[in-house]
């Protein structure tokens, strides 16, 4: 069953971490036209979650990982600070990140 998003109607937290884990949850069995959509609703949460972001892109995989990256390049210069840190600290990351930077 494909997640069906209320564009009238918000999701019910304030926590942007409740709200981002929600969404990448939804993202599971998403069709195309629906990870479009919650790509749409991260990025419209706006600058303060790139930290967020970055943190969950090292907890992820797949999709999940596809639209946070997809976020993150989005969000732009914003971004590059925490992907910076990324880099500077995780090894296993380190691609990841500069590559990102480099799309921004």
């Amino acid at each position: 069953m494909q997640a069906v998003l209320n564009s009238t109607r918000p999701i019910q937290t304030s926590d942007n971490a409740t709200k981002l884990d929600t969404l990448l949850k939804m993202l599971v069995d998403a069709d195309q036209k629906t990870k479009n959509e919650i790509e749409n609703r991260i990025v419209n949460m706006g600058e303060g979650i790139a930290n967020l972001l970055v943190d969950r892109l090292q907890k992820v995989k797949g999709t999940q990982r596809g639209v946070i990256a997809m976020s993150l390049i989005r969000l732009g210069e914003c971004s590059i600070a925490p992907l910076k840190r990324l880099a500077l600290n995780s090894n296993e990351f380190q691609w990841i990140a500069n590559y990102l930077i480099s799309e921004i």
